[in-house]
C-alpha cells in the first residue's frame, strides 16, 4: 500500500471519526435541550439513542480499519494479531445492522399506509448483514494467507538448515 493511498485512507477515517462525534454531540445536546419538544410523529429521544448507538458502530469499524491499516503498512497484517480488528469490524456492521432494524421498526408505525418503506428499510438491514458476511469471507481468506505465510517461514527454517 502506498504512502499517498495510507494517507488518504488516514485522512477519511480521520474525518469519518470526527463526524460521528460531532453527530453523537449533537444528538445529545438535542436531548438534553428544552427547546425541542416531540411533536408527536415520530419518537425523536428512540432515534437519537438509536443514532449515538450506530455512531458508536461506525466508531468501532473506523478504528479498527485504521489499526488495520497501520498492520498492512508495516507489513504485519498476516498475523494473527489481525483478527481481533477484522472481527471487530465484523460485530461493528452487525451492530449497526440490529440499529438499522431498531430504526425500521421505531419507524414502522408511521408507515402504516405505505408498509413498501418497511419493507425496503428492512431490505436495507438485510444487505448490511450481507456486508458483514462478506468480510467474513475476507476473514477466511486471512486465515488461508495466515496459515500460508506460516508454513511457508516453516519451509524457508528448514531450507536454510539444509543449505
Amino acid at each position: 500500500m502506498g504512502k499517498l493511498a495510507v494517507g488518504a485512507l488516514r485522512a477519511v477515517l480521520g474525518v469519518v471519526l470526527v463526524g460521528t462525534v460531532f453527530v453523537q454531540a449533537g444528538m445529545v445536546w438535542a436531548m438534553v435541550s428544552k427547546n425541542d419538544p416531540e411533536d408527536g410523529t415520530l419518537p425523536l429521544t428512540s432515534l437519537r439513542v438509536i443514532t449515538i448507538l450506530g455512531m458508536v458502530a461506525v466508531q468501532v469499524a473506523v478504528v479498527c480499519v485504521g489499526r488495520l491499516v497501520t498492520m498492512v503498512r508495516r507489513g504485519t497484517v498476516f498475523s494473527h494479531a489481525a483478527f481481533r480488528y477484522v472481527d471487530g469490524v465484523i460485530g461493528a456492521i452487525v451492530a449497526a445492522a440490529l440499529v438499522w432494524f431498531a430504526v425500521t421498526a421505531v419507524n414502522a408505525p408511521g408507515q402504516r399506509d405505505d408498509p413498501g418503506v418497511t419493507l425496503i428499510m428492512g431490505g436495507i438491514g438485510v444487505a448490511i448483514l450481507g456486508v458483514a458476511l462478506i468480510v467474513l469471507v475476507l476473514r477466511m481468506l486471512l486465515a488461508q494467507a495466515v496459515a500460508r505465510d506460516v508454513e511457508a517461514t516453516r519451509m524457508q527454517a528448514e531450507l536454510d538448515q539444509v543449505i
